[in-house]
């Protein structure tokens, strides 16, 4: 006397509701779903296969009574057997014999003791009037009842599980979106404190803040690319304090300050007596970075000898210790940075092909300082007031020497700049700093360094000390002027300053000159009409 069969679908769907209801993940629902289907019913083997968009095929996600290597297995063409014809037709196909069945391919290799008669049933996964996958089980009630009975059960399973993958779906979305919310919203409080990710309003550098808070929360290697000076080491600790790593360790390493014979020893670690001098057992680098981030700064002064080792720590995460054969797995997020074209280090033979394409995946470049003029006096304000911290000293500069600051082509970037103030504030005797005293600091033949350059953009002569003159002011005086020469246009004031239409908005807004750019406006129509 068999169940009844009312009895046994309802019994099923709730214990599958059930499990869907509790599961964390799509892998362990999909798992529940086809244990439930063989602990209370007749189905010994069942699969799940689900199209994978990347590679065009259907494999199997979820499976009972099949081993790891078989599931593996479990790979097809969209018009391969059985499991291809179900997707392609969204229609449910039943098999009486598998053996006698040409269509069916056991791919997996989970069939081939079989020796009784098998029947075998697949049903299509639906979502939004489109296949998404294959549901394949035994048959579920038994040979003494109808087929049809299977069919019609496992539809209404086959829509339970597709339902559950879109809200599964849609959670992921959600938990990325919210990701990329909270690292925007912590790059802007961190910008709005003058913390760590102050690093310019530049078009030039907004495109760089993009791209950080794009890859940043991911799991991607990334190359900072950039003259020295830029800041590439700041963008290795934003992509850092804006990832999900940033509880752990972030390990620094320049790969230009240690010699050969021990960046080895430094990255990869060594056993006791691994060498002379080895007189401890000693984890290198990578282990100390591990679940954080390690930053390889000047990775094109990498050594050829270890950048096989290297690439294998990129591609496979493992090392070996030196003096050791046991591998160690480790789970590191690598950041590389340089000043040099590797592209041709890999002409001359002097990089790895393979290196370069796995360090490449994320390419960031940083602009120098005298491509981004707009970024000086945000920058000056910024290390001005650290040394006015960090010294109890504040320092002004005459309206002839922040004219040069301006003009200066800084070839030792943001760095240089730092270095100049911290030099000044200590060198100097006044708080005001005049052009003929900050003029033996700066690197010679660079534009800007003398009063007497030609041009209208030149330093004024006149280099008396201000009563009060802030670089606030000078920027203002500065956007006034590009609108009195513009005929106070502002996108074309805009485009001789470097800006967007929406910076210079900004600019307008700020210094309140709204008022200004409609008396001169009207004072250029009075003159026209005149």
């Amino acid at each position: 006397m068999y169940p009844s069969l009312h009895g046994l679908k309802l019994s099923a769907l709730l214990a599958i509701c059930q499990a869907i209801e509790q599961a964390l993940d799509l892998e362990s629902a999909l798992d529940g779903v086809l244990s439930i289907l063989s602990e209370n019913l007749s189905m010994k083997r069942a699969t799940v296969t689900l199209y994978d968009p990347e590679t065009k095929q259907l494999s199997i996600n979820a499976s009972y009574g099949l081993s790891i290597e078989e599931k593996q297995r479990g790979v097809y063409r969209l018009d391969e057997g059985v499991t291809g014809r179900i997707f392609q037709t969204g229609e449910p196909y039943y098999v009486p014999d598998i053996s006698k069945e040409p269509l069916f391919l056991d791919k997996t290799g989970a069939r081939k003791i079989e020796r009784a008669k098998v029947g075998f049933i697949g049903v299509p996964i639906i979502l939004h009037s489109e296949p998404i996958g294959v549901l394949n089980v035994d048959r579920i009630f038994g040979d003494h009842v109808a087929a049809e009975e299977d069919i019609d059960f496992l539809k209404i399973v086959a829509t339970l599980i597709g339902q559950f993958i879109s809200l599964n779906e849609k959670i992921l979305e959600r938990e990325a979106a919210l990701k990329r919310e909270n690292t925007s919203l912590k790059y802007q409080i961190s910008k709005k404190s003058k913390g760590l990710y102050i690093v310019g309003q530049s078009s030039a550098m907004v495109e760089v803040q993009r791209q950080l808070e794009k890859v940043a929360p991911t799991k991607a290697t990334v190359l900072l690319l950039g003259e020295s000076g830029v800041g590439k080491t700041l963008m290795a600790k934003i992509i850092h304090e804006l990832s999900d790593r940033s509880s752990h360790p972030f390990i620094k390493v320049n790969c230009a300050s240690i010699p050969e014979n021990l960046l080895e020893s430094e990255l990869f670690g060594h056993e006791k007596g691994a060498f002379t001098g080895a007189a401890s057992t000693r984890p290198g680098r990578f282990e100390e970075a591990d679940g954080g981030t390690i930053f390889l700064d000047e990775i094109g002064e990498f050594p050829m000898s270890l950048q096989a080792k290297l690439l294998r720590v990129l591609q496979e995460k493992e090392l070996e210790r030196i003096g050791s054969n046991k591998t160690r797995n480790i789970d590191v997020r690598i950041l590389a940075a340089t000043n040099r074209d590797l592209g041709v280090l890999v002409e001359r033979s002097e990089f790895r092909l393979d290196l370069y394409y796995r360090l490449n995946i994320f390419p960031i470049t940083v602009p120098p300082l005298r491509d981004r003029k707009e970024d000086i006096t945000g920058l000056l304000n910024y290390f001005i007031q650290k040394m006015a911290d960090d010294y109890g000293r504040k320092m002004f500069f005459t309206p002839a020497a922040l004219d040069s600051l301006m003009l200066y082509d800084w070839p030792g970037n943001v760095r240089e700049m730092q270095n100049l103030l911290e030099r000044l504030v200590i060198m100097s005797d006044s708080e005001y700093i005049t052009l003929e005293f900050l003029k033996s600091y700066l690197a010679p033949g660079q534009r800007g360094t003398s009063s007497n350059s030609s041009g209208s953009s030149a330093p004024a002569p006149n280099d008396e000390l201000p009563h009060c003159t802030s670089l606030k002011e000078v920027e203002r005086n500065e956007v006034v002027a590009a609108l009195e020469r513009s005929g106070w246009i502002q996108y074309k004031a805009a485009e001789t300053l470097g800006l967007s239409a929406r910076q210079m908005g900004y600019r307008v807004k700020r210094y309140g000159l709204e008022s200004m750019i409609a008396e001169g406006r009207a004072r250029l129509r009075r003159m026209k009409n005149n």
